[in-house]
């Protein structure tokens, strides 16, 4: 739609709502540009870069992410070994350019992550490094940390190498592209390879009792026109098959630390007694009931989030996924090192251009892996790194939320008065023979809309893609007509009522 024909008030709308995205900058504190001297810092780190040694550039890699990403992190190759596999994971050689003690090291410990915003993203390094030199794109000669892995025929690990090496991707691939090629059957050979051994990763997390909750993620995806909408679907099956890849490498790396008794891990506590007592009770009340007879990350595999019932069964499963941290250690193994969710030991290692920690980790591993010494100053950032990166979990996290409630609110503004229907995926009542606690299943989404003190519920408008919360005695799980009353875009707020 040109700029000429939009009404007045569609124009008024998207300037407030990019006011208002844009305000988020400044409530949250973001980070702004990169200084001079971390940008001095990067192009000279670029400038004087030296490529690894060892030339893996005949390994056929490919890069699969969202059509739109430039940094990208990982590449892959798999073949078939006898009667099991070789996987090759390319991961890009950040530390490389990132002078330990200089500018562009303290600007990333001071940002801890890439934030995405609807209209943009704010890098944890400068663009010269992570969508340039850095990223792994294709036909271009980078360094890598390159993980090489022997799997048996049930895709289980047999051995495992990492080495630092020059490397150089063949294709940069989208999931939707690769899903559709899988789809028609006309995929090569790789993704063949992808599909087969990504399976059989997710029967081996099945089997040691690994959970993925499967929620409909709420992306915010920017139009032609400028404007925004919501889109929320489950993830592709290559992204699961995708991620199984990443996952393996992130237990190596945790096997890794944990024998070499130096590192930082991923951790999470399995969920409680009480948590699971009332989970258990939430899944009979919504008429699928999981008797503990098998895992809950079994029970969860086994939902339908298109079904109202079943989906408000994964908004509920959201308990069981808390208490997400890292714990470092140099020396003594920790007691407790499980990331629940995964079911072993596990450690962020395949996102350096996007996560800080990841740096730190894959200095180690390399280390351990041919018998070298860590790094010191690797391990001297050892204790500092849990706060870094939890404080930078919680902003992201917050820029996610307020983002959403943002471009929820501009969505509704054009609806003041409509009705639509709705599914409550966290009721106001609980479960019949639930406890009466607030929100029924314990895991509200932190909406504050001015919608009183009285009781309410959070419910899901499927178009426009939209979750607020509502007032009035809500069941989990049942469909309900909602109007919409107000719609504030720079508050933030969006007010419904129950309709009958």
């Amino acid at each position: 739609m040109s700029h000429h024909r939009l009404t007045p008030s569609v124009r008024q709308q998207k300037n407030q709502l990019a006011e208002a995205l844009n305000s988020l900058r400044t409530v949250l504190e973001l980070p702004g540009p990169f200084p001079e001297a971390v940008i001095r810092d990067a192009e000279a780190a670029v400038a004087a870069h030296e490529l690894p040694e060892l030339d893996l550039t005949h390994v056929e890699f490919v890069t699969i992410d969202p059509a739109s990403s430039t940094d990208l992190d990982q590449a892959l190759f798999i073949d078939r070994a006898g009667d099991g596999y070789r996987v090759f994971y390319a991961i890009a050689d950040v530390p490389s350019f990132v002078e330990p003690g200089g500018a562009l090291d303290a600007e990333t410990r001071r940002r801890g992550q890439t934030f995405y915003t609807p209209d943009g993203r704010i890098p944890l390094h400068p663009e010269v490094i992570s969508e340039a030199a850095g990223s792994l794109l294709a036909g271009q000669l980078c360094a890598a940390f390159v993980w090489e892995f022997e799997l048996d025929a049930a895709a289980e690990v047999s051995t495992v190498l990492v080495r630092r090496a020059q490397v150089r991707s063949r294709a940069k691939l989208s999931y939707h592209g690769v899903q559709a090629e899988l789809d028609s059957g006309n995929a090569d050979p790789l993704l063949q390879l992808l599909k087969e051994v990504g399976s059989k990763r997710v029967e081996l997390e099945r089997l040691r009792g690994g959970a993925s909750l499967n929620m409909p993620e709420q992306e915010i995806e920017q139009l032609p026109d400028g404007g925004y909408r919501i889109v929320a679907a489950p993830p592709l099956p290559v992204e699961d098959w995708n991620a199984q890849i990443s996952l393996m490498t992130g237990m190596a790396a945790a096997e890794l630390m944990l024998q070499g008794k130096v590192g930082i891990l991923r951790t999470m506590p399995a969920p409680d007694e009480s948590s699971l007592r009332h989970f258990r009770r939430q899944t009979g009340a919504l008429g699928k009931p999981w008797d503990g007879q098998i895992s809950y990350g079994e029970y969860l595999r086994t939902l339908d989030p298109t079904d109202p019932r079943q989906l408000a069964i994964v908004h509920s499963a959201g308990m069981l996924f808390r208490g997400a941290g890292y714990t470092h250690f140099d020396g003594a193994v920790p007691e407790d090192a499980i990331q629940s969710a995964i079911g072993a030991a596990y450690a962020h290692s395949t996102a350096p251009l996007r996560r800080l920690i990841d740096r730190f980790v894959l200095v180690i591993c390399e280390a351990l892996s041919n018998g070298g010494e860590v790094p010191g100053w690797a391990r001297e950032a050892l204790p500092s790194l849990p706060a870094i990166m939890a404080a930078s979990d919680q902003l992201a996290a917050r820029l996610e939320r307020l983002s959403l409630d943002t471009v929820e609110a501009a969505l509704l503004s054009n609806h003041i008065g409509q009705e639509f229907d709705a599914v409550v995926i966290s009721g106001s009542k609980p479960a019949k023979n639930g406890n009466g606690k607030n929100g029924a299943n314990g895991n509200g989404n932190g909406k504050s809309n001015g919608n009183g003190n009285g009781p309410s519920g959070i419910v899901q408008i499927a178009e426009p893609a939209v979750t607020a919360r509502c007032p009035g005695e809500l069941e989990s799980g049942t469909q309900v007509r909602v109007r919409v009353l107000s719609a504030d875009i720079a508050t933030r707020e969006v007010r419904l009522e129950l309709v009958g």
